[in-house]
């Protein structure tokens, strides 16, 4: 295994990732609740068109950072929620990385967002939409805080094939995942899901093209800077090594509310 210096050295990638390449990766470290955020969401921003001033919920943020991103890139009012990190923790991450006065904290469930109709300009979801996202009313419930022409967009795990096509989980996704891995799914599988609704209108629905080489770069980081973690880290190392992209990535969607 690379030590942790060349691991987390190897989470600076200018080439694909110039934005993200600015921020510290132990930084970025100390806020893990899953695959590299930044990555993720800036590979998502090519097929968005935000502008400054914008009013953006991040929905499922975690920890925060691609909050701080979103405010800090583009000059955005960003709304950061998430129900699993304890209330005021996002407060003094947003304080800490001095943008407080353009990130407002929600400790709120995804399905109980306390916002008014038409609020947002865009809703950003980065590896959390797969929790909640894939039920058939959800879109339709979610699209109710969008402004009209308001842009959607998440970043959420996948299997290049559908789980009811395999008619399974794959033994090596579910000794690590286990069910969990049912709600990966392919992007033609969301651009169906979010269509049919006559809602939106789906404007990309792509895998990302380095989606389980950045997971497994992350990971392996990760597995190095947190002893404590280690062995939980290694087991998803272990299940993407053993996968070598054939089955595993990340689904890239994006939409415009009708």
């Amino acid at each position: 295994m690379a030590t942790a210096d060349s691991a987390i050295a190897a989470l600076t990638r200018p080439d694909r990732y110039p934005r993200s390449s600015r921020y510290d990766p132990h930084w970025l470290l100390t806020l893990d609740m899953g695959p590299h955020p930044l990555w993720l969401l800036e590979d998502l921003l090519q097929d968005l068109d935000l502008r400054p001033g914008m009013r953006i919920l991040d929905l499922g943020a975690g920890k925060g950072a691609t909050s701080v991103f979103l405010a800090r890139e583009y000059d955005a009012e960003v709304v950061s929620t998430d129900w699993w990190l304890p209330e005021g923790t996002a407060e003094e991450i947003f304080t800490a990385a001095g943008v407080a006065d353009q990130v407002t904290a929600v400790h709120t469930e995804a399905h109980t967002l306390p916002f008014p109709d038409e609020a947002f300009d865009a809703i950003l979801c980065i590896d959390a939409y797969e929790y909640f996202g894939t039920a058939d009313s959800y879109l339709p419930y979610l699209t109710r805080f969008l402004r009209p022409k308001g842009q959607l967009g998440i970043a959420t795990p996948a299997l290049n094939r559908e789980p009811r096509d395999l008619g399974t989980i794959p033994a090596h996704i579910k000794a690590v995942v286990g069910w969990e891995a049912a709600a990966w799914h392919t992007p033609d599988w969301w651009r169906f899901h979010w269509e049919i609704t006559d809602l939106v209108t789906v404007t990309t629905a792509r895998p990302h093209p380095e989606g389980w080489h950045d997971w497994l770069l992350w990971t392996r980081a990760l597995a190095e800077h947190r002893p404590e973690q280690a062995q939980e880290q290694q087991a998803v190392v272990e299940m993407l090594e053993a996968d070598g992209g054939e089955l595993l990535g990340f689904a890239m969607v994006t939409a415009r509310k009708r």
